[in-house]
């Protein structure tokens, strides 16, 4: 199986940081989360990634050239930006064999891939998660109060992919994948969904998002 890390963005809400470093050599406890990334991979036996790189390339490219993994590691560049869409079409081309995986580059977790290789054309879901304090009333009265909380049934993208290599044809060569052939494929009922419960996950946008990863990455990635 192959995977392609999307690794090209700005990383605005990390500046002044990403004005020197490109958001994916970001370190959370010492490790850029591209490393993390990559650790998350192989423990489900990827043995390609291809890192989907724009801003700052030179610098993601001369860091993993220096690692040792026991995998192969590929770059597909941008010379403009081509949005999530345009940067798996190009990636993908890369790619020989039925299916890959896509993980956004800012995105940490432990969700487990082998079950959702078992769907084609699928998008791994969590629970949606409050930033804020829940609060349960009986009418003005507060009888609860509870922190960041998952809500039930409500579902939100994970930003992890598993797609059918035939998709790459109907991607658009610019745009992203969420904006025009996942509503596509929805309508048509060709995309899939698999849900995970109780996962952790972490999206890297904010100061306040790496310090909570850093105190459970390690528990996350072993």
């Amino acid at each position: 199986m192959k995977a392609i890390i999307l690794a090209g963005g700005k990383g605005k809400r990390l500046k002044p940081v990403t004005d020197y470093i490109p958001k994916p050599l970001v370190s959370i406890n010492n490790i850029p989360i591209i490393e993390w990334q990559i650790k998350y991979l192989q423990k489900f036996g990827i043995d390609e990634i291809i890192i989907c790189t724009g801003y700052k390339k030179e610098m993601i490219e001369n860091y993993l050239n220096l690692k040792k993994f026991n995998l192969r590691v590929k770059f597909s560049n941008e010379t403009i930006p081509l949005g999530t869409g345009g940067a798996i079409k190009k990636a993908g081309k890369m790619i020989k064999g039925k299916s890959f995986l896509v993980i956004n580059g800012d995105t940490i977790t432990n969700i487990n891939l082998k079950k959702l290789i078992k769907k084609q054309n699928s998008v791994a879901a969590i629970e949606l998660r409050t930033k804020y304090g829940v609060l349960e009333t009986n009418d003005d009265k507060i009888i609860n109060f509870k922190e960041k909380k998952e809500i039930s049934d409500i579902w939100m993208n994970a930003g992890i992919y598993h797609l059918d290599h035939s998709i790459l044809k109907n991607l658009p060569n610019k745009g992203d994948i969420e904006k025009t052939l996942f509503p596509e494929y929805a309508k048509k009922d060709k995309l899939n969904l698999v849900k995970f419960k109780n996962v952790k996950w972490f999206s890297i946008d904010s100061f306040k998002d790496m310090e909570d990863c850093s105190k459970e990455i390690n528990k996350i990635i072993k």
